[in-house]
Formats: structure tokens, C-alpha cells, sequence
């Protein structure tokens, strides 16, 4: 039992990996468009996601802002020295947020964001070189996160509230190198489990010293999604003593930790028409020391660990905005993102490394209520010379390395409503 036990526990592990190595910002089209600032801009319903604290400060009574990505991922793989290149195949993924902002009177407004942090896919060839790791992964988790926002005084406010979250996922690869069944098939296993959830909650804060200055500061807790009674099904694996797994579903409990993160930033406005932003987001992903799991046909506790001691990353933002008419708003941003993979621990379903990221927009007044909101960003991640040292088979170590260059382009459209 002891390879079904790795082989699954590489897999729950490349699930967290792959929402952390992708942790895509798409929360909201107008901050995508200013390198995905927000916590200390107040333009719109996003804030019930980068800054609660500042609902207040809107001027409508309701505020709705509603958005969809289109985010188009590439990864390619190549080994130079053994002669051999993949490249992945991915399916569109389609983000999604909405945000809804209500002001029950000077000092106090309501607020409900939903939103997919995580949720994409990456399909590597079948049977390719690094097929004893990862073939396919998708991932999903919906963010439900209600708030309340109160303005203590004219300069400063708070807020906070619950986040409920939920999640799936599914995830194949095979169970080693070489395992076949007598017909040359491949072995491989799937697990599969949905409905995953848990609370986190969040806290915010924003001071505005003048009219044209503002400072924010958000804190979003780690959320602990325990999966238990998932589903594992084995296939295409020989019947013989000597392999340890056996055709068949058998079920499993893991706990993946989504880290907490920590935003700070300001904004400053000049010449009447400018809007400067700064973020910096830090992500606790030391927390990811390794990855416990527990199957339903065994009795040791844990089955085994997959240690990936992850640390902790950060990602600096730049946006500027510019009011070039009354009807139209130009956005333009940049943003540095470090990667929490250290050395030795790079795998083919984390291909994550430090990147920089390029975003515009536009928003389009088509009424005095309602607008459009137009979104790009093109993240570019180093090319990187990586390996995945930590994957076991008979009793020993096999590293798995080469050079990966990864990049991703995300076109987007909102909705804002304002009354």
C-alpha cells in the first residue's frame, strides 16, 4: 500500500501547490486593470474583497460590480540534456466575482463579495515524461465573504466579517515511471472530491488624512479546506504481490491549507484627473510545511507525509488611473510576484516561478448608473532551470528537473451599477 499511499499523496499535495504556483489575481476587473491594486482605492463594490473599511467612503446608496476572466495559461517543458519537451494543453478557465455594497447610513454600510480565487486547469500529454507526477489537474474554490464597514471619524474607518469557502477538485497521474497492466496501459490513479468547506474572516482598516490621500491596510485569515471521504480510484494496475495498490475506489482525508494573506497600500490623487496606487500583499504560505493524508483502508495515522516547506512569498503593485473624459477612465499597472516554491521542491503541477505581471483597462459610462469595465493582464514568469527532488519509488529518491517557461494572458469584462 505503501506506493497508493505516495502516489496520493503527491497528488492532494499538487492540488494546494497548483492554487498557491497559480494564485492568479482576478478579483475584480477595475483593480485587474490597475496591476490589481484596491486596498486603498475607493472606486467601486470590489472593496468588499481588497478593503471593506473603505465601503463607507462610496458615494451611492448601492454599488454592484460584477466581472468575468478569461485566463489562458502555457507551460512548457524541456530537458535538454534527455532530449525530451511537453508542453500543456489547458482548457479556458472562466473566474468569476461578484460585489455588492449598500449604505445604511453615514457611518455604517454593508457589504457581499463572491469570488474564485482558485480555479483553472493544466493537462499535461498523456504518458509524458513527467506523467509519475501530474497528467491533469482542475481546481475550483468559491469565496462567499460578507462584511459590515463603520466610520469611526471622517479620516478613519474599519470593517471586517466571515468568509465562507468552498471547493473541488480532480486530479490524475500515474503511479510510477514504468507500472503497466498486462496490455501495456499505463497505471494511474484519479481522486475526486467536491463540496470541501470551511470559515476564514477577514479584518480591514483605512485611514484618509486629506481628501486626495488614503492608506489601507486588510488581513484575510488562512482557510484549513479538510477533505474527508474523498474518492481514489485505481486503474490499469497488474494483479500481482509484488505492487502494493489494487484496481478499485478506495476513499481518503487530507487537510490543504490556503494561506492567510496581509495587504497594505495607498493611493494618492493629483492634477484632478490622476490616481496613483501601491500594494503590498504578503502570503503566509509557511504555513504549507507538508501534507498529511489518511485512507479509509488503512490504520496507520497519518499514512504518510509529503514534506514541500513552502515560504513565505510577496507581490508588489503599481497602478495608475487617469479620468481622460467623463464617460471614459484609462487604467494601466505592473506588479512583481515572488514565488513560495523553494529549491528542490519545483514540480511539473506547480510550474510556478517568480513572474511580473503587465495589466490595463477601461471603464466605459454608458449611464449616469451604469458602467463597463474592460480588463486585461499578461503575466510572464523567469524561465527557470527546477527540480522536483522529493518523489519515491522502491525506496529511493528520483529526481525530476529540467527548464520551464510558463505565461498567462487573461482578457477581461465587468459590469459596475451604481444608484
Amino acid at each position: 500500500m505503501k506506493k497508493s499511499v505516495l502516489v496520493l499523496l503527491l497528488l492532494l499535495s499538487a492540488v494546494l501547490t497548483y492554487a498557491g504556483g497559480y494564485r492568479v489575481s482576478v478579483q475584480g476587473q477595475r483593480a485587474i486593470a490597475m496591476g490589481h491594486t484596491g486596498v486603498a482605492v475607493v472606486n467601486s463594490a470590489e472593496l468588499v474583497f481588497f478593503n471593506p473599511a473603505g465601503l463607507v467612503y462610496l458615494e451611492n446608496k448601492l454599488t454592484i460590480s460584477a466581472g468575468v476572466s478569461v485566463v489562458l495559461s502555457d507551460v512548457i517543458y524541456q530537458n535538454s540534456a534527455l532530449g525530451i519537451s511537453s508542453e500543456t494543453d489547458s482548457p479556458i478557465a472562466t473566474p468569476l466575482n461578484l460585489y455588492g455594497a449598500y449604505k445604511v447610513n453615514d457611518w455604517m454600510s454593508v457589504g457581499l463579495g463572491i469570488y474564485t480565487p482558485y480555479g483553472s486547469r493544466v493537462d499535461w500529454p498523456v504518458d509524458w515524461a513527467g506523467s509519475h507526477l501530474v497528467n491533469t489537474i482542475a481546481l475550483s474554490a468559491i469565496y462567499i465573504q460578507p462584511v459590515v464597514s463603520f466610520k469611526l471619524s471622517e479620516h478613519f474607518s474599519i470593517a471586517g466579517g466571515p468568509i465562507f469557502v468552498t471547493g473541488s477538485v480532480n486530479f490524475n497521474r500515474n503511479l510510477s515511471r514504468t507500472l503497466t497492466d498486462i496490455e501495456g496501459e499505463r497505471s494511474n490513479v484519479v481522486i475526486d472530491d467536491s463540496g470541501v468547506t470551511n470559515w476564514g474572516w477577514s479584518i480591514g482598516a483605512m485611514v484618509s488624512p486629506t481628501e486626495d490621500f488614503r492608506i489601507g491596510f486588510n488581513y484575510r485569515s488562512q482557510v484549513i479546506l479538510q477533505a474527508k471521504g474523498g474518492e481514489a480510484t485505481f486503474a490499469n494496475v497488474p494483479n500481482s504481490p509484488a505492487v502494493p495498490a489494487t484496481n478499485g475506489t478506495t476513499t481518503f482525508d487530507a487537510e490543504l491549507p490556503l494561506p492567510a494573506e496581509l495587504s497594505v497600500g495607498l493611493s494618492y490623487a493629483f492634477y484632478d484627473k490622476w490616481l496613483f496606487a501601491f500594494d503590498y500583499n504578503r502570503q503566509y504560505w509557511s504555513i504549507y510545511e507538508s501534507l498529511d493524508i489518511d485512507f479509509g483502508n488503512t490504520t496507520q495515522n497519518p499514512d504518510s507525509r509529503n514534506i514541500r516547506n513552502y515560504k513565505n512569498s510577496s507581490v508588489y503593485r503599481f497602478g495608475l488611473q487617469y479620468e481622460a473624459t467623463s464617460k471614459i477612465t484609462l487604467r494601466a499597472g505592473y506588479y512583481i510576484d515572488e514565488s513560495p516554491v523553494q529549491a528542490g521542491y519545483f514540480a511539473p503541477e506547480t510550474p510556478r516561478n517568480d513572474s511580473q505581471g503587465y495589466t490595463g483597462g477601461l471603464s466605459y459610462a454608458i449611464t449616469p448608473k451604469w458602467a463597463v469595465d474592460l480588463s486585461f493582464f499578461y503575466l510572464r514568469f523567469d524561465e527557470v532551470e527546477a527540480s522536483y527532488d522529493f518523489y519515491e519509488e522502491n525506496g529511493q529518491n528520483v529526481p525530476f528537473g529540467g527548464t520551464y517557461k510558463s505565461s498567462v494572458f487573461s482578457p477581461g469584462i465587468g459590469l459596475t451599477y451604481k444608484m
